[in-house]
């Protein structure tokens, strides 16, 4: 499946680290989380390092508001043009996204901005990164959270990135309520709080779809027919889910690469942390890589793929930051479908 497999740990600034996320430009990564004493408190602010040459910089500070807690950082990189979205409130019903821009590459950044003017919540994307579509426009994968529900849904953007548009909530049937019509697979029911922190892929037909992290002990999925207009209710996928953060990447050749930790159960462990494919547009996964299979947190990934080139990044202990790079071997006359 691989020809060859390199992991590096990258030494934090602060005590704590959490959420990372990644970019490509040119052949540099790019890489940004949120750090300090510990998740929520006031001092952690959106940190980032760079990889030249095949070197990692000391890591620097990216973006932070005195007192004022940060998180969830997500990098979106389209040639020399990058936006770094981040959250920042000290509680997540509570959060307003931030957005700075870099037009050298993530070398100099604008002032951060709101995302949208008066957006209490938490707007654009919650985690994972975008997805720019074959028609031009961009998902952003989004979500909210109260202390009762959990709901997922697309931001829509048309104008390049400019503005964005959300769309409705993610269809859940919900325990105890009515049964949502579906044109599609038996919805399944949710229990728990609900579903959060979608990460997306568009198939060949031009249809979008995306797997959540939920509260029922698997990943959830919905698809979309109208580019993000609107969704089916969310049904199971049969992969086990521990209530924590999932990624996905769409390889050119049809191939579907999710990074996970396959644990059942709602705030269930953080390890093994795992490398899936499908070769069947997301129907089945199988595993192909364990990245950690020792006790601790292994958690949050970051993929992302270029040609047979697979690049992921974790949490690794909340202590450093993990960076694998992957070397694919070609498809052998076998071509995942993109469905």
């Amino acid at each position: 499946m691989w020809r060859k497999a390199e992991k590096t740990l990258i030494g934090l600034p602060t005590e704590n680290g959490h959420a990372s996320t990644i970019a490509l430009v040119g052949d540099d990564v790019l890489m940004a989380w949120f750090g300090g004493a510990r998740e929520g408190e006031p001092d952690v602010d959106i940190y980032g390092t760079r990889r030249v040459g095949g070197r990692w910089e000391e890591p620097r500070l990216l973006a932070g508001e005195p007192g004022l807690p940060h998180w969830n950082p997500v990098l979106f990189a389209e040639g020399e043009r990058v936006d770094l979205f981040y959250k920042a409130g000290h509680t997540i019903p509570g959060w307003h996204t931030r957005r700075m821009r870099s037009t050298d590459g993530g070398r100099t950044w604008t002032r951060p901005a709101e995302l949208v003017p008066g957006d209490a919540g938490g707007r654009g994307p919650v985690r994972n990164k975008p997805l720019r579509l074959r028609s031009g426009r961009i998902l952003a994968p989004a979500s909210v959270e109260t202390a009762e529900t959990w709901n997922a849904f697309v931001d829509i953007s048309d104008d390049g990135g400019e503005s964005f548009r959300a769309s409705p909530f993610v269809p859940l049937w919900r325990a105890g309520g009515e049964k949502p019509e579906t044109g599609g697979p038996e919805p399944m029911p949710v229990r728990g709080k609900g579903v959060i922190q979608p990460t997306l892929w568009q198939s060949e037909d031009g249809c979008v779809h995306m797997l959540l992290r939920s509260t029922e002990g698997f990943i959830l999925r919905s698809d979309s027919a109208d580019e993000g207009e609107s969704w089916l209710p969310a049904y199971n996928t049969g992969l086990a889910n521990n209530n924590s953060g999932i990624d996905l990447t769409r390889a050119g050749d049809g191939r579907l690469f999710l990074v996970m930790n396959p644990v059942s159960g709602n705030w269930a462990a953080r390890t093994p942390l795992a490398l899936l494919v499908s070769v069947d547009g997301g129907a089945s996964f199988r595993p192909v890589l364990n990245l950690e299979m020792d006790p601790g947190e292994y958690s949050y990934p970051a993929i992302l793929s270029r040609g047979n080139t697979l690049y992921i990044s974790y949490t690794w202990r909340r202590l450093k930051m993990a960076f694998w790079q992957i070397e694919l071997e070609p498809l052998d006359g076998e071509r995942g479908e993109g469905r």
